[in-house]
């Protein structure tokens, strides 16, 4: 459960340290206190998208972060997959946003992705806004409860899987039955570039060797100019040369040797010098033999760098694109050549899928029937107890053709008034109406939902009176098994809650501040005094508020 929230510069939010207990929480404040914010700050701390919009006017950044109670095991595992250090029984995820776009998320003080963020939020918290009320409207969410209350996500996993390769056998069937003059131009193409590449004759690293040739015979003159100086040093010309020269300076050490001893050192050093030297002059000579340019060779290394430069701009840069080019050309040549072949190896898995798909796709929509049978049976007992005994709640579920999610269209079909025919909630629901009934939906699989921590926002848009004070119930009911955190402008919800949060706004020296309060009794017979009279603070008012406070916390 969520423990403690720290907001630094969200907004109008300088800084709120703000403490969470178990059971139901209300949030109340006037209209633009910053109760959105708030639960702006905990989208974001859960990976949620971000805006830079959010740093609040002259702060460099902005920073949020959560602590959660009761971490899940199966979380705990993960997280030391993903390298996350488990601490005793305590989860801190964090979010800085800086005022340039950049965000930086951590969780247990360890810098991780936004996904793992937003992974390991979803697992702690969820936040159900009045845009999920109309998520009602759209008929694949009907589909997703409808899934949720059979705990059918495994199944529906699985025929995803196979229906998968089902269209991606599907997909190469498609394309190996194009129409026969395409696939001929198609071979064509391919066994001239086969033909060309071939007898290019390519082989790797031959570019750069001609390339090497190429400078050496550009600059052929000035390089035999240089030879010629080195082999008249090494080897001599009218005068001797330091061959030459250290052959008589060794002979000379040698027979110096004879009368000093110490000469003879001398002597193996310089014949050792003669024999380093007489080598390079060797090697000189050998290699100056290729100086010998050879008008036609130039031309053999240019028009081969011409061709595989022309090569190259069809088929890859480097030699080994263009082999690897030449490979899978051949490859789809093959399988043109053999699109028979192909095409019955394809048919086969395409049937051996359709089959799986449609065995699945029947167990799906069985089990389906089965949790929307057992669905409409709960909703209408959370909706009779949330002031709509007469509203008839349906789910329709109807066979259509194989897709991603199976052979089954599902529909939400209400009527709210005895003696109507069901018809789509878009037709017939109004805000109060649609708040209730996911109120209702999520009171009935909160069982199958692992988060320990649920917030509401503006549940109770659209209703009041008894309406209000049966949401506050199903609430504080709710709150039984999960942390409830809910944002109200309601008396009647406010009165039911365990804890209340007061959100003010002030503006001083022309900046704007929100504060979070939480407050005592008196503070709270006080604001939900002023929730009743829209302002007002009376005796009277006050002695309401009282008695709503008494008689509430008396509710089971």
């Amino acid at each position: 459960m969520l423990t403690q929230l720290t907001i630094e510069n969200i907004a109008v939010i300088e800084r709120a340290d703000v403490s969470f207990s178990s059971g139901m929480t209300v949030l109340t404040g006037e209209t633009g206190a910053g109760k959105s914010i708030l639960i702006d700050s905990i989208h974001a701390v859960l990976g949620g998208r971000v805006s830079r919009d959010l740093v609040r006017t002259g702060a460099k950044s902005a920073c949020v972060t959560a602590v959660f109670q009761n971490v899940p095991e199966t979380l705990c595992a993960d997280l030391e997959e993903w390298g996350v250090p488990v601490q005793e029984d305590q989860l801190i995820l964090q979010r800085e946003i800086r005022v340039e776009g950049k965000t930086l998320c951590r969780v247990n003080n360890r810098p991780v992705t936004v996904s793992v963020l937003a992974a390991v939020g979803a697992r702690m918290l969820t936040i159900h806004g009045q845009h999920e009320s109309y998520e009602l409207l759209d008929k694949e969410q009907h589909r997703v409860y409808v899934d949720a209350q059979g705990q059918l996500d495994g199944l529906v996993a699985e025929y995803r899987q196979v229906y998968a390769q089902l269209r991606a056998a599907q997909k190469n069937m498609d394309a190996l039955l194009t129409n026969e003059e395409e696939k001929t131009r198609r071979a064509d193409l391919l066994t001239y570039e086969i033909e060309e590449l071939e007898k290019g004759a390519i082989t790797p690293g031959e570019q750069e060797k001609l390339q090497q040739q190429r400078i050496l015979f550009r600059n052929g003159e000035k390089t035999a100019t240089q030879f010629l100086r080195c082999r008249k040093a090494l080897q001599g010309g009218d005068e001797p040369g330091a061959v030459d020269l250290l052959q008589q300076a060794a002979d000379a050490a040698e027979e110096a040797a004879q009368y000093l001893p110490q000469a003879q050192k001398w002597a193996e050093q310089l014949r050792g010098a003669y024999y380093d030297v007489q080598s390079l002059a060797d090697e000189e000579a050998r290699f100056a033999g290729f100086l010998d340019f050879d008008p036609e060779e130039r031309e053999r290394v240019e028009a081969r760098l011409d061709e595989l430069y022309r090569l190259g701009l069809k088929y890859g840069r480097t030699e080994e694109e263009m082999l690897r080019y030449l490979e899978n050309a051949k490859k789809e040549l093959h399988a043109i050549e053999h699109a028979d072949e192909e095409l019955a190896k394809w048919q086969q898995v395409f049937e051996t899928q359709k089959a799986k798909a449609i065995e699945l796709a029947r167990e799906l929509s069985h089990r389906r029937r089965d949790a929307a049978r057992e669905l409409t049976r709960r909703v209408a007992e959370e909706l009779a107890f949330l002031a709509m005994p007469d509203v008839c709640f349906q789910v329709e579920q109807v066979r259509c053709p194989l897709n991603e999610n199976g052979c089954d269209r599902i529909q939400f079909l209400i009527s709210t008034n005895p003696g109507e025919d069901p018809k789509p909630l878009s037709k017939i629901a109004s805000g109060g109406e649609l708040s209730r009934i996911m109120l209702a939906l999520k009171t009935v699989l909160a069982r199958h939902d692992p988060v320990d921590t649920m917030i509401f926002d503006e549940v109770d848009a659209g209703i009041s009176g008894q309406a209000a004070r049966k949401v506050g119930q199903k609430l504080r009911q709710l709150s039984r098994d999960v942390q409830v955190l809910c944002v109200t402008h309601t008396a009647q919800i406010a009165a039911m809650a365990d804890s209340q949060l007061l959100i003010q706004k002030e503006v001083k020296d022309g900046k704007t501040y929100t504060h979070v309060q939480p407050l005592n009794r008196e503070g709270r017979i006080d604001q939900i005094a002023r929730m009743i009279s829209g302002g007002e603070l009376t005796p009277l008012m006050r002695q309401n508020a009282a008695e709503m406070l008494e008689k509430d916390n008396d509710t089971p």
